[in-house]
This record gives C-alpha cells, structure tokens and sequence, in this order.
C-alpha cells in the first residue's frame, strides 16, 4: 500500500482571513468579491449565473439576459 503525506491531500485557499473572526462590513465585501468571481468565471465557460430572487429561480447571462428558470 503506498501512503499519501497529509500535507499532499490539503488544498490551499486564497481566505487570509477566517469567515469567523470578520467584521460584519470585511465579511460583506468578502461575499460581494466571492460572488463577482463566480460570476466572471461563470460567464467565462458560457453559462449563466443561477441564482433565486423575490421567491423565482432565474438565470443571468454574459449578454444581459435575465430569464426565469422554468
């Protein structure tokens, strides 16, 4: 049986901070930079960014497009 190191099997983030000691505004700036990366990369392999808003699923695309998700 070959034996893996555990520091091989941990994956390094980009946090410098954990989500727990944040202030509230480092926090929402936090989830503002986390949510344009998904976005850019999202758009960046051609699909769109899902998310719910007023109680609807609707999909947001590079273009503009905003359309329900039926």
């Amino acid at each position: 049986m070959i034996e893996i190191p555990e520091e091989e099997l941990l994956r390094k983030g980009k946090m410098t901070k954990s989500p727990f000691k944040m202030t509230f505004e480092e926090e929402k700036a936090w989830r503002i930079e986390k949510q344009a990366e998904a976005q850019a990369f999202l758009f960046s392999i051609g699909q769109p960014l899902v998310y719910e808003k007023d109680g609807v699923m609707i999909a947001e695309y590079a273009d503009g497009r905003i359309v329900p998700v039926h």
